[in-house]
Order: C-alpha cells, then sequence, then structure tokens
C-alpha cells in the first residue's frame, strides 16, 4: 500500500513537471512569436554588428555615414578622410587627408551620395563641400550657382533626395537646398516666426512625402518642414511640443519606410523614435560601450533595406542595426 501511494505521489510530480515544463516551453515560444511579430510590424531596431575599422586604422571619432551603392562611407573625422566598408563591416579602401587643398580636409562631418554613387562630403572647417567618385576620387568642389555671396560658410549635415542636395550650416544658422547643378532652390532660416531662429542646425533628412526635418540643435529641438519650407511643427519630447525640451543636443536623423523618425539625443546617448505626428514611440540606447549602448552618438543613416547605422564617435565605432 504504502509502495503504491509512493507510485501516485511520484506519478503526480512527474505529471506536474511535465505541465510546468509545457507551460514555460509555450510561454517563452509565445514571447518569441510576439517579438517576432513587433518586428515584423515595424518595431524598435535590433543590434546587429559593429563597423569598426582595421586595427592599423581604427575610426577616431566617425561623425556621419551613408550607404552609397554597394558600400557605407564614414566620415573619419579625427583622421581628416573618409573610410569605407562592405556591408559587412570590412573595410575596403579610405581617402583624404589633413589640408586644405582638393581632396583634403580639416573636418569632414557630413555624407552622402548621389544616384550615379558619388560621394558628397561637407568639410564643416574648410566651408566646402566636396565631390568624389565612389573610389574616392576627388572630382569637384560643389559650386553654387547665380549667387556673388555664397550661401555656404560652414557646411554640416547633407542628404541628397530626388536629386537636390539639403545642406545644413551651422554658422549662418540655415538650410539651404539646391538643384545638383549649384542653384539655389530654398533657404530656410527660422522655424515658427520669423524671429524663432536655428541655433547651430545639424543633421537633416526628409521623408517619402517630401517633408524636411531639420535637428535645431543649439535650441534642443527637430523642426519639421513641409517640402516648400512652410513650418510645420516642432517636436522636442513633450506632447504637442509643450514645455522645456527633453533633448540635450539632438543631431543625427533618418526616416524608415514606414514614416517614423529616428533621431540621436547626443549627450544623453540615447536614440529615439517618433511616429507622423511626433509622439515618441521608441527609446534605445543609453551610455556605455557594449551592444546597444552608446557614447556620444552623432550621425544616422537607414538604407533601402531598413538597417540603421549610427556613428557612435567616442566609442569609435557604426553600430548597425536592423
Amino acid at each position: 500500500m504504502k509502495r503504491r501511494t509512493a507510485y501516485i505521489w511520484m506519478g503526480t510530480i512527474v505529471g506536474l513537471s511535465v505541465v510546468l515544463f509545457a507551460a514555460i516551453y509555450y510561454l517563452n515560444l509565445g514571447q518569441e512569436v510576439d517579438k517576432a511579430a513587433n518586428n515584423v510590424k515595424g518595431g524598435e531596431p535590433n543590434f546587429s554588428y559593429f563597423i569598426q575599422g582595421d586595427f592599423k586604422s581604427p575610426l577616431d571619432k566617425p561623425m556621419d555615414v551613408s550607404k552609397i551603392g554597394e558600400y557605407v562611407y564614414v566620415t573619419d573625422t579625427n583622421n581628416k578622410q573618409v573610410q569605407v566598408f562592405d556591408t559587412s563591416g570590412t573595410p575596403i579602401f579610405k581617402f583624404g587627408k589633413e589640408g586644405e587643398g582638393e581632396g583634403e580636409f580639416k573636418f569632414p562631418y557630413g555624407i552622402t551620395g548621389d544616384k550615379d554613387g558619388n560621394v558628397y562630403v561637407a568639410d564643416l572647417y574648410n566651408g566646402k563641400i566636396s565631390i568624389f567618385s565612389k573610389k574616392g576620387k576627388f572630382i569637384k568642389y560643389f559650386e553654387e550657382k547665380d549667387s556673388t555671396t555664397p550661401a555656404i560658410t560652414s557646411p554640416a549635415g547633407l542628404r541628397i533626395f530626388d536629386n537636390k542636395l539639403y545642406v545644413t550650416d551651422i554658422e549662418s544658422k540655415k538650410v539651404i537646398v539646391f538643384n545638383l547643378d549649384g542653384k539655389k532652390l530654398l533657404e530656410i532660416t527660422s522655424a515658427s516666426g520669423i524671429e524663432d531662429v536655428f541655433n547651430a542646425p545639424n543633421a537633416i533628412t526628409i521623408d517619402n512625402d517630401k517633408n524636411i526635418y531639420v535637428s535645431d540643435s543649439g535650441n534642443l529641438r527637430v523642426v519639421v518642414y513641409d517640402e516648400k519650407g512652410k513650418f510645420v511643427r516642432i517636436i522636442n519630447g513633450n506632447k504637442d511640443a509643450k514645455g522645456e525640451s527633453k533633448f540635450v543636443n539632438p543631431r543625427g536623423l533618418a526616416v524608415d519606410s514606414k514614416g517614423t523618425l529616428y533621431m540621436i539625443d547626443n549627450m544623453t546617448h540615447f536614440v529615439y523614435g517618433f511616429d507622423n505626428k511626433g509622439e515618441q514611440v521608441y527609446q534605445f540606447g543609453g551610455l556605455g560601450s557594449e551592444n546597444d549602448q552608446f557614447f556620444l552618438p552623432n550621425g544616422l543613416f537607414i538604407d533601402e533595406k531598413s538597417q540603421m547605422y549610427i556613428t557612435d564617435t567616442f566609442n569609435q565605432r557604426v553600430a548597425v542595426y536592423f
């Protein structure tokens, strides 16, 4: 009788263990399915890998990044050059050196490319935008047409969209839009009103509806315009942008295929995501050197496959997310 009772208890324990194991298994499976579903629906980006350069020439203060054609181009600012990688992060080649002449840099910053694969590099201190072939051969400086006084004095953010070059100029506190032949099409200097002027406008991006987004770094905000430069809204981390900004030095900007705006907040070391109404939907990052952490991130780019590239300046690397 005692043996039979013992067998019953043992059977009960085994049965409960099986049920418990199954419950845990299906719970975890459900969580993984939910996570995968969130990713498909456009959930928070996932860390993939780092681009760091090789041991002989690691990145030193990478400021901006763009995928142009088959390669990833990074402004390697303290080394006064551009480093080029394939999409797996393998170094391919580099170009540029310190100086003020053709193909030389003093502070290479914003970087973008046209449909032919030509590479445009903003030199903040030389006050010029240089154009290179996809292999890094200097072609020419970007020339403004029909202007006796150049609008560009200290170019920072660069993006090409729909055969137009969008430039932020820190010193002159403006955004200028050109066609690729150098004709000025648009100039923006203020936000909600004529006295609400820029203070160190930094990065710039454009969405598929041709809306323009500017990180107005000195004013701790992102300003949104329509394609004609008409003010739309301010984003500062608060609902309807009311109250003091929650940002500290907003920098890199990019919009994904679903219309989500991503913004780097440089001095809090976070990346934020916003919907098309300016409401926050994501936040990731934070100070550190581990995966999913940053130390003074700056540049941001999203490619045609929705991969996200983030320049992590103090950690001397580019973080890639998908």
